[in-house]
């Protein structure tokens, strides 16, 4: 079955930095898009980045643009998501995903001093 397994959340303080990863089985990995969005405390789901099968092919939402970075190692099956320059208004909970519903357990990321 889909599993989608993220790491790498804690807390930082703000102007730092965190890479997240999932790690993904179950599916063949290099033949779909793959997502991280979050849930910030009280708000809906927020789409963050979405990277093509391939990779050359990125969206970034507008709120983490030029500071996020998604990439992907399809020989490892794992999908990664930079993170620079953070900023109180990004601790959520940061889940991968993919088309289908498929979703993480989350990794919880928490930008404070």
């Amino acid at each position: 079955q889909v599993q989608l397994v993220e790491s790498g959340g804690g807390l930082v303080q703000p102007g730092g930095s965190l890479r997240l990863s999932c790690a993904a089985s179950g599916f063949t990995f290099s033949s779909y898009s793959m997502y991280w969005v979050r849930q910030a405390p009280g708000k809906g789901l927020e789409l963050v980045s979405k990277i093509d099968s391939d990779g050359p092919y990125t969206y970034y939402a507008d709120s983490v643009k030029g500071r996020f970075t998604i990439s992907r190692d399809n020989a490892k099956n794992t999908l990664y998501l930079e993170m620079n320059s953070l900023k109180s208004e990004d601790t959520a909970v940061y889940y991968c995903a993919r088309d289908g519903g498929f979703r993480g357990q989350g990794t919880q990321v928490t930008v404070s001093s």
